[in-house]
């Protein structure tokens, strides 16, 4: 096992030309990498002839929407068990557990039905392990998901948070990326019928889980979490590794103090019934991912090709343009980490949905000229409808993808972050596996107007949000539970009504908090 990660919080520097800072955050993205990967990978593997054979199903089979779904199954699991691991443990022990996780089962998804002379079917054993490895490798995406998102949260400053996450969901799409593209090389240069064309995009991905936990134990464990357990001179070592002795010790008092005044300790029992502490929270962490989910953008990403030969193009050419898209899925979410500490969460997702429900009304009706019209000529669906595509690929990234990862890092208190960011994962794994599962359905019987059905529930993400979701942005994290306070004192939930308010937006300069407790930032800008 490489460098298992030491319950001491210091450690040496990865790369002495970065700051601890940058680290972490390159570090973080690299394991939110592993999300995208996934996605890409599984791609074009569906319709590898190989692939098919060794799994003995067709083409059309709903098997192939259950392979791809299971794999959310296990993210539900997996964000279960590292958030307590997380609590009990630590941070980084759950990452590194989580990473040696997701390694085990892509090992098993990569040997399933592996002969020497061709795939093999394993007398039926193959698809049997090929869905263990799926559920394994989403116990450890899942932990992974469920707990980055709150360790680069405790180590990032309150006005900075947003950017952080976005740059660490920038590296997602990099994942999804660089896993379509290794799929389509190999699969244009050993062709669909080679069983190293879907072999390939998957042992490759070893290179994140391998190379994190090689290097995981120089980063520094969560101060926040060591304070909790009564750590304080572990947290004082890694304030050390961050700041000089000073400062470090500044913020240590600081730190203290918010835990010495956070005496609730929060359970799932609190935040998923009606009338717990954290009920409230808890639900607009739920509809954040269920109104992501329905945006569309999961079948996207999983069936990219098959979108586009929706839209009349043949496979070869919707193969390219799903890479295509992706690159400048990647190149857009520069704007999200830009604008999300500027603009704020709740603005994004609204406008976000809007922007979406115009592009799938859209594609809805070149879908129909490309595959009810042949009279039409073809380019006249295919190229305005590929140019709607994209623009609706860099709207998700922009309003969509970091945004609902990052409002329940910030609205709970800190006894419940973990697990309020398991109950995120939970939800995106269930919303997924219904999503994946039933878009090669829609595929077959839908066809064109599987775009319209994305249009209405882009409608219905967009009104939530607007209505029930607030701004977290800008804001420490106790300012934020102050929204839920006031919301429970004026028995509403909706954001205009509570608060006269004052949630709708980002606040201005002088709404900001001072630098207590948890309004302090304990990875702010550096000079």
């Amino acid at each position: 096992m490489p460098n298992p990660p030491s319950k001491m919080a210091g450690g040496s520097s990865l790369l002495p030309l970065l700051s601890k800072k940058h680290e972490i955050v390159l570090f973080s993205s690299t394991a939110i990498a592993l999300y995208g990967y996934d996605q890409g990978m599984m791609s074009l593997i569906n319709t590898n002839y190989s692939y098919l054979r060794t799994m003995q199903i067709s083409e059309e089979s709903p098997i192939v929407g259950i392979i791809v779904s299971v794999y959310y199954l296990g993210c539900t699991l997996g964000a279960i068990a590292a958030s307590w691991l997380a609590d009990k443990q630590g941070r980084k022990w759950s990452i590194f557990t989580c990473l040696a996780t997701t390694s085990f089962g892509n090992i098993l998804m990569f040997i399933s039905g592996l002969s020497m002379s061709g795939s093999s079917p394993w007398n039926g054993g193959a698809i049997a392990c090929m869905l263990a490895g799926r559920v394994i490798m989403g116990l450890g995406v899942g932990g992974i998901d469920a707990v980055i998102p709150v360790y680069s949260s405790e180590l990032s400053s309150d006005g900075a948070r947003g950017k952080a996450l976005a740059q660490e969901f920038q590296m997602n799409i990099f994942g999804l990326l660089m896993a379509y593209g290794i799929n389509l090389g190999v699969t244009i240069g050993l062709g669909k019928w080679n069983q190293w064309a879907w072999r390939i995009p998957i042992i490759v991905m070893q290179i994140f889980p391998l190379v994190l936990m090689s290097v995981s134990s120089a980063l520094p464990e969560s101060p926040r979490w060591l304070i909790s357990k009564g750590k304080k001179d572990a947290a004082k070592r890694a304030l050390e590794t961050i700041y000089d002795k000073e400062e470090a010790k500044n913020k240590l008092d600081e730190m203290q103090e918010a835990d010495d005044n956070e005496t609730e300790k929060t359970g799932y029992k609190d935040m998923l019934i009606p009338g717990g502490s954290q009920f409230h929270p808890s639900m607009v962490t739920v509809m954040g991912q269920v109104n992501q989910a329905l945006t569309g953008y999961g079948a996207v990403s999983v069936y990219g090709p098959q979108i586009f030969e929706l839209l009349g193009f043949k496979t070869r050419m919707a193969e390219y343009l799903t890479l295509a898209n992706y690159i400048q899925y990647f190149l857009m979410m520069t704007v999200a980490w830009l604008s999300i500490d500027v603009l704020g969460r709740r603005k994004l997702m609204v406008w976000g949905a809007i922007g979406l429900t115009t592009c799938f009304a859209i594609l809805t009706i070149f879908g129909g000229l490309a595959q009810e019209f042949p009279s039409v000529p073809a380019l006249a669906a295919e190229i305005p409808g590929s140019i709607t595509l994209f623009v609706a690929t860099a709207i998700f990234g922009i309003g969509w993808l970091a945004t609902v990862w990052l409002i329940p890092t910030e609205i709970y208190p800190s006894t419940a972050r973990a697990q309020g960011s398991a109950i995120s994962v939970i939800i995106w794994g269930l919303a997924n596996f219904a999503i994946t599962l039933l878009t090669p359905i829609g595929f077959n019987n839908l066809k064109y107007w599987l775009f319209l059905v994305f249009a209405v529930t882009n409608c219905f993400a967009g009104w939530w949000t607007w209505r029930y979701t607030p701004e977290s942005g800008g804001r420490s994290f106790e300012e934020n539970q102050e929204f839920f306070d006031s919301a429970r004192e004026e028995g509403s939930w909706v954001v205009r009504k509570v608060d006269g308010g004052k949630f709708v937006r980002m606040p201005g300069k002088k709404e900001s908090g001072g630098e207590e407790g948890e309004n302090s930032p304990l990875l702010g800008e550096q000079r």
